[in-house]
């Protein structure tokens, strides 16, 4: 099977300076989640080294299948630590590369419903549409699953559940307000003006720890370990912190 044939992502080349002769490049897939903090780490990475990072958004489920079927990623963020320890397992990681580089946050928006009180809102019930990532390849849509039945209102509110591709499209059910709420990352939240949102407590669902990983593509590649070094560093870990993850 062709990889370019599983899981669509957007491709997305990060440029603010002109590369230098000794410049390089690196193609990275990221977790929908962390689409806008990655375009700004990016783009400083380009900026202090002349190095590019072509980037690729979506569920992380669908691209450790892409990974498994060729596709040209040399580093991995995902959104769980699951898939880029399989990825080593597998033999398509590279061993003692993995790194936590965020600890996502889950919550509830809506830009038509108050949902300032979740748990309320939630138990009544008083929605048509709410939308979550899906659970089988978004991280963030198995934490939704895993809170709603916390507060006992799953079973009640399984008719109700749209689910997007990723969270990037669980995220746009929303914005367009094609459901009313939705379970979203903190982080595309962050700074979409407007709507109403409720931080889900800790106590509700697993940890989100996002995992990176240099795939063995990326082995021998500096600007791929270059990047991957980059995320670790404290002007990446600056970006990430203001996008509303936390940090180990």
């Amino acid at each position: 099977m062709n990889w370019k044939h599983l899981v669509a992502t957007v491709g997305v080349v990060v440029a603010t300076l002109p590369a230098s002769a000794e410049a390089a490049q690196t193609n990275v897939a990221v977790a929908a989640n962390f689409t806008e903090p990655a375009k700004e780490i990016a783009a400083l990475f380009k900026q202090k080294t002349g190095n590019e990072a072509v980037l690729s958004f979506g569920a992380s489920g669908g691209f450790l299948s892409q990974i498994q079927h060729d596709a040209p990623y040399k580093v991995f963020l995902s959104a769980d630590a699951e898939r880029p320890k399989a990825a080593v397992e597998q033999g398509l990681g590279v061993a003692g590369s993995v790194v936590t580089y965020a600890i996502g946050k889950l919550v509830l928006w809506s830009r038509v419903v108050d949902v300032t009180d979740g748990e309320a809102t939630l138990k009544a019930g008083k929605f048509a549409k709410l939308s979550i990532a899906n659970p089988a390849s978004a991280p963030y849509g198995a934490a939704a699953i895993e809170t709603m039945k916390a507060l006992g209102v799953y079973d009640a509110i399984q008719p109700k559940i749209v689910q997007g591709a990723s969270i990037g499209q669980a995220f746009q059910f929303v914005d367009t307000k094609n459901a009313e709420l939705g379970f979203v990352a903190l982080s595309q939240t962050k700074f979409s003006p407007g709507g109403t949102s409720w931080i889900v407590p800790q106590t509700l669902y697993t940890p989100i720890r996002q995992d990176a990983v240099l795939l063995k593509k990326g082995e021998n590649d500096e600007a791929s370990k270059a990047f991957l070094e980059f995320l670790k560093g404290p002007e990446a870990r600056a970006i990430i912190e203001k996008f509303g993850y936390a940090l180990d």
